[in-house]
């Protein structure tokens, strides 16, 4: 594979990169690389983000967004993107097992199982709409309600 050989042996070394964890492909960004295993995106600052934790990825003339399920948002400026939006797209999506949007009384809630790449289900998020109080505790429990209606259905 001769693109691997132009990611810097350095910038590969860098990576903490687990045992089996393969590099799928890479971009150059301002101050490094972004590079897509099987398992994670690295970004330039050699941040290790996991595939079930990305909520949302998007590409735009700026490069590339990340944000994770806890909120946390990650801007990396791209030049050429290569193969990356196709991997990252592709790799995410592997890890959704279910992902249900459930309308409330005020609104909806988006349920979703992901789990690691070839793992077991991690567990389930609850995403809310825009506008929704997710410590609202009768909400909460409202959302909770209808996760276990979605679970038995499903058997996840």
């Amino acid at each position: 594979m001769s693109f691997l050989r132009r990611l810097p042996s350095d910038v590969r070394k860098s990576l903490a990169i687990e045992p089996g964890e393969r590099v799928l492909t890479f971009a150059g960004a301002d101050g490094g690389y972004v590079v897509a295993t099987d398992r994670a995106l690295f970004l330039s600052d050699g941040t290790r983000v996991p595939y079930e934790t990305i909520d949302r990825a998007s590409w735009d003339d700026e490069g590339l967004r990340v944000v994770t399920a806890d909120g946390r948002s990650h801007r990396e400026r791209v030049g050429e993107p290569r193969l990356l939006p196709e991997t990252l797209r592709e790799r995410v999506n592997s890890t959704i097992v279910v992902n249900k949007r459930v309308l409330l009384p005020r609104g909806g809630v988006r349920l979703v199982a992901r789990r690691r790449p070839g793992g077991e289900v991690l567990g389930w998020t609850l995403v809310f709409d825009d506008g929704l109080d997710p410590d609202d505790p009768g909400l909460r429990a409202q959302a909770e309600q209808a996760l276990e209606g979605v679970r038995r259905s499903m058997g996840v």
